[in-house]
């Protein structure tokens, strides 16, 4: 069993920087592919990054590639997000998820073996 929780949220100006938490409860952390989804105001979910159980390949969709960073420590049982140069478009409520597959590319919660609450994410212009 395994419990997440996101933390790292805030408020920022465009081209800012922040970072992002998961941490996760239970000793089976490492045996999880992990990944960030956000949804932003209004819309769905959006598959945001992925990193492969041992931490190393990670994806990412285009609308992040070559801003954000994923990144796990398993010895701590934290997934991280850096996220810079922070767009308007960036704002939204961002979820970390685990599955049991090699990689975890799906936006949908009921993909997800755990879920976290999300941490909100807001960019101001």
């Amino acid at each position: 069993q395994v419990q997440l929780v996101e933390s790292g949220g805030g408020l920022v100006q465009v081209g800012g920087s922040l970072r992002l938490s998961c941490a996760g409860s239970g000793h089976d952390f490492s045996s999880y592919a992990m990944s960030w989804v956000r949804q932003a105001p209004g819309q769905g979910l959006e598959w945001v990054s992925g990193i492969y159980k041992g931490g190393g390949s990670t994806t990412y969709a285009d609308s992040v590639k070559g801003r954000f960073t994923i990144s796990r420590d398993n010895a701590k049982n934290t997934l991280y997000l850096q996220m810079n140069n922070l767009k308007p478009e960036d704002t939204g409520v961002y979820y970390c998820g685990a599955c049991s597959g090699y990689v975890c590319y799906d936006h949908r919660p009921q993909k997800y073996d755990y879920w976290g609450q999300g941490t909100q994410v807001t960019v101001s212009s």
